[in-house]
C-alpha cells in the first residue's frame, strides 16, 4: 500500500490533529463540556478509547477549574507526569505542582511499612494546607490510600484524576474512587498512564484560557 504525505505546515499540525480526531469520531456523542479533555487525551494517546471510557462526575470540570483559580495544587504519582503538566500556566493561579515519589523520608518511609511508595506519598499530600488535585496515571495503590484518606476524614481533595494504567488492581482502584464522595475524572478500564494524567490537567488550563476543541 502507496502512502501520500500531507503537506502540513509545522505550526498547523496540532490543528489537523484535532480535525482528524473530530472527524473520525463521527456521530460518537460526547458528554457536553468534556470534548477538549476527551480530544487531547486521543490526540496524547491515538486511542479513541478514550471517547468511551473516560468518566466524569457531575460538575468535575467546573469544580477543578474554580479550584485552579483559587490556587489549587496539583500532586502526580511520577515524576513523568509532574514534568508534563504546564507549571507555568497553573502558577499563573498560584498553583505548584508536586511529586513526592523520590523523597527520601518517603522511600524510608515505604520500607519500614512495608507498603508502596505511592501510599506514603498520598499520606505526605494530606498534610500540605492547600487544595489539591490529584492527578494519579501510575499507581493503583495511591488511589487506594486516596480513598482510605477520605473515608478517614484526613483529606477533601477538589479533584482526583484516576487514570493508571496497568492489570493488578487497577480496574479495582478506579472504580473504588467513582464510589468516593469527591469529583473525579476516571478512565475506566486497564487503560491510562502518566501521559494522560498531565494531558487532563493541561486540559483544564487550557480551558480556562478560554482555548477550544479544535
Amino acid at each position: 500500500m502507496k502512502y501520500e504525505l500531507e503537506n502540513v505546515k509545522p505550526m498547523e499540525i496540532e490543528a489537523r490533529s484535532f480535525e482528524i480526531i473530530t472527524e473520525e469520531l463521527g456521530d460518537t456523542k460526547l458528554i457536553p463540556g468534556t470534548e477538549l479533555i476527551v480530544k487531547r487525551c486521543i490526540h496524547t494517546s491515538a486511542d479513541f478509547d478514550y471517547a468511551q471510557n473516560l468518566c466524569f462526575s457531575e460538575g468535575a470540570i467546573e469544580k477543578a477549574i474554580s479550584a485552579i483559580k483559587a490556587g489549587a495544587c496539583i500532586v502526580t504519582d511520577t515524576q513523568m507526569g509532574k514534568s508534563g503538566i504546564n507549571k507555568r500556566a497553573l502558577a499563573r493561579y498560584g498553583g505548584e505542582v508536586y511529586c513526592f515519589m523520590s523523597d527520601e523520608d518517603v522511600a524510608e518511609a515505604a520500607k519500614r511499612n512495608g507498603t508502596t511508595r505511592a501510599t506514603v506519598s498520598m499520606d505526605k499530600a494530606a498534610e500540605l494546607d492547600r487544595k489539591l488535585i490529584f492527578a494519579i496515571g501510575n499507581a493503583p495503590t495511591a488511589l487506594v490510600r486516596l480513598y482510605e484518606l477520605i473515608q478517614e476524614g484526613k483529606l477533601c481533595p477538589e479533584l482526583i484524576i484516576g487514570v493508571p494504567v496497568g492489570f493488578v488492581n487497577v480496574v479495582q482502584s478506579k472504580e473504588l474512587i467513582m464510589q468516593a464522595d469527591v469529583p473525579y475524572i476516571v478512565a475506566r478500564g486497564r487503560k491510562g498512564g502518566s501521559n494522560i494524567a498531565a494531558c487532563i490537567c493541561n486540559a483544564l488550563l487550557y480551558m480556562i484560557n478560554n482555548e477550544r476543541c479544535i
